[in-house]
């Protein structure tokens, strides 16, 4: 039988705290190399312009997670404008197949959406954990919508934020942002002209998640000592400040590379994997170290792996287990 659960379950199901915890421990499993994880496979839906002009898209990120885990699962993601936004629908539609990696039964099928989403914020908390030592933090953030609530929501789990300066091209969207985030942050909360996205960037931190096509963080903006994470599925910084990232630290060497920020250049043949630092994996093991980053500038891109998924949602289906909560169905009649 196969377990079904879905968004309302899985929030009642794990707490922030746990997400962080999990995805902090699958890290460490990418740095013990007990996780097999493929680059994501992109079905272009018109996200590009091109055909059919659905302006979507979907991704298909498969994982194996070893050790105490042992459970393999795919995660079926992908984010739509057009006619989902018309009818009123998140942007972000996923689902998530969990696997018993022995005999290939298909254990449970969640909703995805609210992990992925979940996961997104969480792996930057975690990056945040073994690249800023100091209990609290300042942010600047960019962009004001789910992805950045949940990048707030998580980080605030581990640290104390004592100020944070949010852009948004639309101001309204970032006022409303501002105001429901007070619960999270300690300290003051900034709301940056939306023409000027330098006001945000005197921070500890800056990350970007906006569907910004072309680069609006520079390299005059950032000062020494900031970590940046352009979060986006394009490029959101430009490439001069990518060129003078003194560290470059990636959750996936070979994705990072094909996919967001560093594409173009990789593309181009100037950053390749010999420009990156080392992985958050290997520093959550202590296999690297990026020493004192207070004197550089330090790119970290997470752009997303499926074992982030597969192990969130592991957790989930085990607890749902424990409690009785889901429905199963049967796919699967071995009577005939």
């Amino acid at each position: 039988m196969t377990r079904l659960l879905n968004e309302k379950m899985i929030r009642e199901l794990l707490t922030i705290k746990e997400i962080n915890e999990i995805v902090d421990r699958t890290f460490k499993d990418f740095g013990d190399d007990k996780v097999i994880n493929p680059p994501k496979v992109n079905l272009d839906l018109g996200e590009t312009g091109n055909y059919p002009y659905y302006e979507g898209f979907m991704n298909a990120m498969p994982a194996y997670i070893g050790g105490t885990s042992d459970i393999a699962g795919l995660k079926w993601v992908g984010g739509f404008a057009g006619e989902r936004k018309k009818a009123d629908l998140p942007y972000i539609t996923a689902m998530i197949l969990l696997v018993n990696p022995q005999v290939g039964n298909f254990e449970a099928v969640l909703e995805g959406s609210y992990i992925s989403n979940m996961r997104t914020g969480s792996q930057t908390a975690v990056a945040l954990k073994y690249l800023h030592p100091k209990k609290e933090i300042t942010i600047g953030m960019y962009g004001a919508g789910l992805q950045a609530r949940t990048q707030i929501q998580t980080i605030s789990e581990w640290f104390d934020i004592t100020r944070l300066v949010v852009w948004n091209h639309r101001r309204v969207t970032a006022e409303s942002f501002a105001q429901e985030m007070k619960q999270y942050v300690t300290g003051e909360i900034i709301v940056a002209d939306p023409a000027k996205p330098e006001e945000a960037a005197n921070n500890d931190a800056l990350i970007t998640v906006t569907p910004a096509q072309e680069p609006f963080l520079t390299k005059e903006m950032v000062k020494p000592g900031t970590i940046v994470f352009p979060m986006g599925s394009f490029q959101e910084v430009s490439d001069d400040l990518i060129l003078a990232a003194d560290k470059i630290i990636v959750d996936h060497a070979e994705q990072a590379l094909h996919r967001g920020a560093l594409k173009s250049l990789n593309s181009d043949g100037i950053i390749t994997e010999e420009n990156i630092t080392t992985t958050i994996g290997e520093l959550a093991v202590g296999k690297a170290s990026v020493g004192d980053l207070s004197n550089g500038i330090t790119l970290c891109i997470p752009i997303g792996t499926g074992a982030l998924d597969v192990a969130v949602a592991a957790r989930a289906y085990e607890k749902a287990v424990e409690q009785g909560i889901g429905e199963s169905f049967i796919f699967f009649d071995n009577s005939f």
